[in-house]
């Protein structure tokens, strides 16, 4: 496989065996990478919390929150496709914005002018600090993807880590077959 640099938007695929279990088999979407971090939420690991029970003023909506990572598992971030409709959403890639404005993202939720399968929760995120990230891609921790992100805000969280296995290089199918626990083989 050729060696994809990491870059806003793209895509870290865990390798099976990884052994901080925050990131075991998980997808992780890139929303920031620069000279001195990296910043980047995972897309497979639903919670059973619904956004409506986290706030106290916030409308009923069917939308289950993700732990976005290991750091300041007490902030909110979100991911969405709605571009411009909430102020202050900062680009990610085609049709992919993080953050905006909270309340005008309430009041589109209150407005039913916003549906699930346009934006997902997380609470936390993943950081890495100056080098700290090509220090794990060097190690094989991660592989870079450059897969097409526009429809992963309603992708099937279960199978998102084995689905995107499947799609890359031969190389890495064997992947997708590996039990979680090798010594259950």
């Amino acid at each position: 496989m050729k060696n994809i640099k990491p870059k806003k938007g793209r895509l870290l695929i865990s390798e099976p065996s990884m052994l901080d279990t925050n990131f075991k088999r998980s997808v992780l979407l890139l929303t920031e990478h620069n000279d001195n971090e990296s910043i980047a939420f995972i897309l497979n690991q639903p919670t059973k919390i619904k956004i409506h029970d986290l706030f106290e003023d916030f409308p009923s909506f069917d939308a289950n929150v993700h732990v976005g990572g290991p750091v300041e598992k007490n902030t909110l971030h979100y991911i969405h496709s709605l571009g411009d409709k909430i102020e202050n959403s900062i680009p990610i890639s085609d049709n992919l914005y993080w953050s905006g404005n909270f309340e005008t993202l309430k009041d589109l939720i209150k407005n039913k002018e916003l549906n699930t399968t346009e934006i997902r929760f997380f609470v936390g995120y993943s950081g890495w600090s100056r080098g700290q990230l090509e220090n794990e891609l060097n190690e094989k921790s991660w592989i870079v993807c450059n897969e097409n992100v526009k429809h992963l805000l309603y992708n099937n969280d279960r199978h998102m880590w084995r689905d995107f296995i499947k799609k890359m290089d031969k190389e890495y199918a064997i992947w997708s077959n590996m039990p979680e626990d090798p010594e259950l083989n």
